[in-house]
């Protein structure tokens, strides 16, 4: 969220071009990291495989938080 308060989004719906940079960074730096995130305008999709192991799910989450510390730099 860009503000918690009003609850708007850090990208609004749709976005694209420099709108979308932040959503667009995030993931790039995700998978800098080796974490593929799919995107779709406001959202950010994380979607591990069924085999996945508990190692790797902590992995995943280490390099997300990592990434999303982006996202903070655009809020309010």
């Amino acid at each position: 969220m860009k503000n918690r308060e009003t609850r708007e989004p850090l990208v609004p719906f749709n976005a694209t071009g420099e709108a979308f940079a932040p959503v667009a960074r995030v993931a790039k730096a995700a998978l800098e990291r080796g974490l593929y995130l799919m995107t779709h305008w406001n959202v950010i999709i994380v979607a591990p495989p069924l085999t996945i192991t508990r190692d790797e799910i902590d992995e995943g989450i280490g390099i997300l938080d990592e990434a999303l510390s982006i996202a903070y730099e655009y809020a309010a």
